[in-house]
């Protein structure tokens, strides 16, 4: 009886050792493609193309290294400050933005919501005699209720986000300029320092910093708070995958019980917010608030945070990217002004840099899509 088990365990050490063999990739249709192994660089490379950010973190260094030797101003302290002013407000408007991008929608009403309710809190302040945080309350709440149309209008009536936001920058628009021309006479609404609570409100929105011939605003500071709330809501949390979600493929999200639609309206709540944020930034600065018929501060912010690596068809970008997208345009108007070019090559400069980010996002997606994994 032990023989024929001794002759079989006998014939199985002699068998030969078989290697493992990579595993093989299936795709779609046709056969299994074997995988070839990658190398440690190629791996490497293909990480650092995963990151959203990394083209928008490429120009911004090859940008501010040839700015830089144009005009050595822009690295002093005075230039620094400057650049941050120009992107810290951008900045706070693109990261909000970007989210909603990632998701798959879009908001082209965010810069008009910043002067309607800066708006709404001049005039309550100068013509109610409100006091300046009850009034930013009231702006606020304003500002919600204006996100959450657009993204109830969105979620319930199935229409294009571009076409509801346009619609809705429309109505914000004419209504502002039509507001303030009856209640104060012009579309500049002036003299709000000194009312109730304008220090407390200056020390909070219009705070400043010098540092060597540079004056540093707190601006900055809501800039970075913004960026590291919405990174950690889009990367830490449930939250974050819903986003994704919803712009990857937003069917098959809802199918899996993905929330598309409470994501999308909070997103738009979060773009109201940060257009109030923005105006109030702007309001307290100023001591007032200029009412401007031109539109560009929309398109601006899109453009930023497609510089900063967020996809059109959703799905795919960060809030670090569009944040350095922002710093990005910001060392390019400056550096062409400091350089003493002609101020209209910063569009033509800026559109270049929307190409070469569409066509460089593309490639990168491109890329990750049909790499084989080791």
């Amino acid at each position: 009886m032990t023989a024929p088990i001794e002759e079989a365990s006998l014939s199985s050490s002699r068998r030969p050792t078989v290697l493992p063999v990579a595993p093989e990739r299936l795709p779609a249709f046709g056969p299994a493609v074997p995988v070839v192994p990658r190398s440690p660089g190629r791996r490497l490379l293909d990480r650092v193309l995963a990151r959203p950010g990394a083209s928008a973190l490429f120009g911004l260094l090859v940008v501010g290294l040839f700015f830089g030797l144009q005009s050595p101003g822009l690295l002093s302290s005075g230039g620094l400050a400057t650049v941050l002013d120009v992107a810290a407000p951008l900045g706070i408007g693109a990261v909000a933005v970007g989210m909603l991008l990632v998701a798959g929608q879009f908001d082209l009403s965010i810069g008009v919501v910043a002067v309607t309710t800066s708006l709404v809190t001049a005039l309550l302040v100068s013509e109610l005699g409100l006091g300046i945080w009850p009034a930013l309350l009231v702006s606020l709440a304003a500002a919600l209720l204006i996100g959450a149309v657009n993204g109830l209008l969105v979620v319930s009536t199935g229409l294009p986000s571009f076409l509801v936001t346009l619609a809705t920058f429309l109505v914000l628009q004419g209504s502002s300029l039509a507001v303030a021309s009856a209640v104060a006479g012009s579309s500049r609404v002036t003299g709000l320092a000194g009312s109730s609570g304008w220090d407390s409100a200056l020390a909070v929105f219009g705070a400043t910093a010098q540092l060597g011939d540079g004056r540093f605003r707190i601006s900055l500071v809501w800039w970075l708070l913004a960026t590291a709330l919405t990174t950690w809501l889009l990367w830490r949390t449930r939250f974050g995958n819903s986003v994704f979600a919803s712009g990857g493929a937003g069917q098959a999200a809802r199918e899996l019980g993905v929330p598309v639609a409470r994501t999308t309206v909070l997103l738009f709540l979060g773009t109201a917010t940060a257009g109030w944020l923005i105006g109030t930034l702007g309001l307290v600065r100023l001591g007032g608030v200029q009412v401007d018929p031109a539109l560009g501060a929309e398109i601006e912010f899109i453009v930023v945070a497609v510089i900063g690596g967020c996809l059109l068809t959703g799905g795919y970008g960060s809030t670090v990217g569009a944040a350095l997208g922002a710093l990005l345009y910001a060392v390019a108007r400056e550096g062409i002004l400091l350089a003493g070019w002609d101020p209209r090559w910063f569009q033509a400069f800026l559109g270049l840099l929307l190409l070469v980010a569409l066509l460089a996002n593309g490639l990168v997606r491109s890329r990750l899509r049909t790499a084989p994994r080791s």
